[in-house]
């Protein structure tokens, strides 16, 4: 038998309808938390789309079925995002929707901060802005 810390993240968390729940509790924040404004004024008034989006790929990044790729080709996330300035504010604001989204649907406490830690590295690789130490080269 696999314990829970030899699992994905996409077992761990509950599976595809978990992370539907996080998802939809993440766009909630987005739209009741004042800081997370200029970040909702970058996706369309319906989040619909965006959402089921960001289900396949969340799905997919904690090690489930590979839906997001078989739809949409490999994430290129940073390419997908370089319409927007994306910078620590818009990865703070980010970050504080999917921190109450976590509370509000993960129930293990470790859990929800490896899985912080994993969102803030991402949400770090996103961001496009000048000075970004993703950019530097050695």
């Amino acid at each position: 038998m696999t314990s829970s810390q030899d699992s994905t993240p996409f077992v761990r968390i509950g599976g595809q309808a978990t992370i539907d729940q996080l998802v939809d509790a993440f766009y909630r924040q987005m739209d009741r938390l004042p800081e997370a404004k200029t970040i909702r004024a970058m996706h369309a008034d319906d989040l619909t789309s965006v959402g089921q989006v960001l289900k396949r790929y969340l799905g997919e990044w904690l090690g489930g079925p590979k839906l997001y790729s078989q739809e949409r080709g490999h994430p290129r996330l940073r390419m997908r995002h370089m319409p927007f300035r994306i910078g620590e504010a818009e990865r703070d604001a980010w970050m504080a929707c999917m921190s109450r989204a976590l509370e509000e649907v993960v129930a293990e406490a470790q859990l929800r901060t490896d899985l912080l830690q994993s969102f803030y590295k991402l949400a770090d690789w996103v961001r496009n802005d000048d000075g970004n130490p993703h950019d530097a080269h050695n």
